[in-house]
C-alpha cells in the first residue's frame, strides 16, 4: 500500500510541508548565530542569576579551550555531563559541542550501576557533575576511559554572596551533598580559568558529526546511546521552530525549562529552538517541589512552558497555581507520555492556554508529530507529523495498514537518529530497509492525518484474546474527582491470561476500591474493566516523570 499524506491538507496556516535543513549545519552554527543577533538578551536564568547569550558564548568558548587546550582531548571523543538543571549546563554542553566532541547527557540520578555501564558504553574521556553526586562517579571511575573529572557546586555560577550560601546550604543544612574524594579532580571555575589561557582553534564541524549521544531504553533493558548527530538536531530545531515560530516572537518568549535539559525533549524543544528565537530558558532545578516551583512562576512572566502529563497535574493540583498570572502564555506544550483528558481540559480551564500535546522518541531527536498551536481544545491525538516528516501504521509483516487501523508507528524524517552506538543489530531491529523507524507505539490514523497513540506494544494487555490498552483505562478513572494520578497495567490471570489493575493515588482519602470499579463499568465494555484496585501514596516514575509501570505490576513495597 503506498503512502497516504492527508496531513499536509490540514496543516496549520504558515506552516512549510517542507524545512531547510541546510540554513545551519551545526548545533554550533545555530548558537552563533544566536550570540550574533541576540549577544545582550538573557539566555538562561536560574535561581535568581542570568546569563546573556554574550556570557554564554564567552564561558563555553573557554570550557571548550580548556578540554582542547589543557586535556588535549581530540574531535569525536565524548564528555559525560551529569547534571540537572542549572548555568553551569548551557556552558558545558555548548563549550563541548565548540570544542568538535560529543556531549553524553547522564542522568544524575543514575545508580552506580547504571553509570558505569554508560561510562563503560561511551567511552566517556571526561565526566563533569555537580557535587551532589560525586560520591556516584567516586565509586565507578576507576576502571573506565575518564582521564579527567571536572566538579562543581550548585551554586557556583550563582555568583555574589548567594552563590556560596547555597553550596553551604545544601552540604551542611540540607545534607543533600555526600562527602566524596576524586583524585585529581578539577573544579569547574577553575577549568574556565585554564581555557583563558588557551586559544580556541577552528573547529570543522561536519553535519553527519555525533552531538549527543542521548542513552535511551534504560526502563526496558540495557540503556543505548543513540547517536544525535549535528544534522538530526538542527532539523528537529527547524521543524519545532517551523510548528510554533507562527506565534513566536523573537527576542522576547520566556520558556519555563522544568524538564532537565539533559533529556532529548527539553533539550531541543526548550534549549534550542528557544536559542533560535534568542528567548529565554528559565531554568528550574528541583520542579518536584511544586510549592516552590508555584511560588517561581508566581514571581516570573512567562510566555511557554513545556512538561509532561504529571507536571501538569501536579502543578494544578498545588495551591497558588491558579493564582499566577497567565496573561503572557501562548505555549503550552506536552509530550513525553500521553496527555490525560482531564488534565488538559483544566489545564484550559486555569491557563486559558490549549495544552498542545506532542509526540516524539529520543531516536527523533525528539519531535515526530505536534497537534495544530490554534487547537481550540485538547483532540486526544499526537497532531500531525511534522515537516519534512512521513508517519505511517505497519502491521507485523511491515505492511504500511489503511486509514484507521491499527498497528505499529513508523517515521521518516531528517531528525531520525544516525543509529545506537557501537550496536547495529539494535539499529537494525529498529530502523527497517526501507529507512523507517520503528517506535514500538502502536497507532491508527484518521481522515485528517491526526495521530492516535493507542499504546506501547509492550504496555498492551491480553484480556481473553481482547487487546486493552492502558491509556484508555487511566484516560477513564482519571475522570474520576477522588482521583489525583492513576496507572493501569496487565498481571496474570488463571482464566483470562491477564487482567487490569489499576493503581491510584488518592485526591480524595475517602475513595474506594468499590467507586473506581463502579466507574469503570459505566464507562468500559466488560473485559476492560478493572478486577485489581491498588492505592499507593506515589506512582513510581523515571526521573522525567514518566510513570515506570513495569513497577506496578508488582505488590506494592512494604510500609
Amino acid at each position: 500500500m503506498s503512502l497516504n499524506r492527508p496531513w499536509l491538507a490540514h496543516y496549520p496556516q504558515g506552516v512549510p510541508a517542507q524545512i531547510d535543513v541546510e540554513e545551519f549545519p551545526s548545533v554550533v552554527s545555530v548558537l552563533e548565530n544566536a550570540i550574533e543577533k541576540f549577544r545582550d538578551r538573557p539566555a538562561f536564568r536560574n535561581f535568581g542569576k542570568t546569563l546573556t547569550y554574550g556570557d554564554i558564548d564567552r564561558l563555553s568558548a573557554q570550557f571548550a579551550a580548556y578540554l582542547l587546550g589543557e586535556l588535549k582531548l581530540k574531535k569525536g571523543d565524548r564528555v559525560a555531563i551529569m547534571m540537572p538543571n542549572c548555568l553551569q549546563y548551557p556552558i558545558a554542553t555548548f563549550g563541548v559541542l565548540r570544542a568538535g566532541l560529543t556531549v553524553v547527557n547522564t542522568n544524575p540520578m543514575y545508580t552506580p550501576r547504571e553509570l558505569k555501564h554508560q561510562l563503560e558504553d561511551s567511552g566517556a574521556k571526561v565526566v563533569f557533575v555537580l557535587d551532589n553526586f560525586g560520591k556516584t562517579v567516586q565509586e565507578v571511575v576507576a576502571g573506565t576511559q575518564v582521564q579527567q573529572v571536572v566538579t562543581t557546586g550548585l551554586g557556583d555560577m550563582v555568583g555574589g554572596l548567594k552563590g556560596p550560601i547555597m553550596n553551604f546550604a545544601l552540604k551542611y543544612v540540607k545534607k543533600m551533598v555526600p562527602d566524596y574524594d576524586i583524585p585529581g579532580a578539577v573544579r569547574f571555575r577553575d577549568a574556565l580559568t585554564l581555557g583563558q589561557m588557551h586559544q580556541l582553534p577552528q573547529i570543522d564541524i561536519a553535519p553527519g558529526d555525533i552531538a549527543f549521544l542521548q542513552y535511551t531504553g534504560g526502563t526496558t533493558g540495557v540503556a543505548k546511546g543513540a547517536m544525535l548527530t549535528h544534522r538530526n538536531l538542527v532539523a528537529n530545531m527547524q521543524q519545532a521552530a517551523a510548528w510554533i515560530g507562527t506565534n513566536a516572537r523573537m527576542g522576547e518568549e520566556i520558556i519555563i525549562t522544568a524538564l532537565p535539559l539533559y533529556h532529548i525533549f527539553a533539550l531541543t524543544a526548550n534549549g534550542l529552538v528557544f536559542m533560535k528565537f534568542g528567548g529565554l530558558n528559565h531554568m528550574i532545578t528541583n520542579p518536584r517541589d511544586m510549592p516552590a516551583f508555584v511560588k517561581e512562576l508566581q514571581n516570573n512572566r512567562f510566555t511557554a512552558i513545556t512538561g509532561v502529563n504529571t507536571l501538569f497535574n501536579g502543578l494544578l493540583n498545588t495551591p497558588g497555581f491558579d493564582k499566577v498570572d497567565f496573561s503572557h502564555l501562548h505555549l503550552t506544550l506536552g509530550g513525553g507520555m500521553a496527555v490525560q483528558r482531564s488534565v488538559a481540559e483544566r489545564w484550559k480551564q486555569v491557563t486559558g492556554v490549549t495544552l498542545v500535546e506532542a509526540y516524539g522518541l529520543t531516536e527523533t531527536s525528539p519531535a515526530a508529530c505536534i497537534n495544530p498551536m490554534d487547537l481550540a481544545e485538547y483532540n486526544g491525538s499526537i497532531g500531525f507529523p511534522i515537516s519534512s516528516t512521513d508517519a505511517c501504521v505497519k502491521d507485523e509483516e511491515g505492511k504500511i495498514l489503511p486509514m484507521g487501523e491499527v498497528g505499529e508507528l513508523c517515521i521518516m524524517g531528517p531528525q531520525v537518529m544516525k543509529g545506537y552506538w557501537q550496536k547495529p543489530e539494535e539499529t537494525a531491529k529498529v530502523i527497517d530497509d526501507d529507512g523507517w523507524l520503528h517506535t514500538g507505539d502502536m497507532a491508527k490514523m484518521d481522515e485528517q492525518g491526526f495521530f492516535y497513540i493507542v499504546d506501547r506494544k509492550k504496555d498492551m494487555i491480553l484480556v481473553s484474546g481482547f487487546n486493552v490498552y492502558p491509556n484508555e483505562i487511566e484516560d477513564v478513572i482519571a475522570l474520576m474527582p477522588g482521583v489525583l494520578e492513576v496507572a493501569a497495567v496487565g498481571v496474570p490471570d488463571e482464566k483470562s491470561g491477564e487482567a487490569v489493575k489499576v493503581v491510584i493515588v488518592k485526591k480524595d482519602p475517602a475513595l474506594t476500591a468499590e467507586d473506581v470499579k463502579a466507574h469503570a463499568r459505566a464507562n468500559l465494555t466488560g473485559y476492560k474493566h478493572p478486577k485489581l484496585v491498588e492505592f499507593r501514596k506515589e506512582l513510581p516514575k523515571t526521573n522525567v516523570g514518566k510513570i515506570l509501570r513495569r513497577e506496578l505490576r508488582d505488590p506494592p513495597p512494604a510500609g
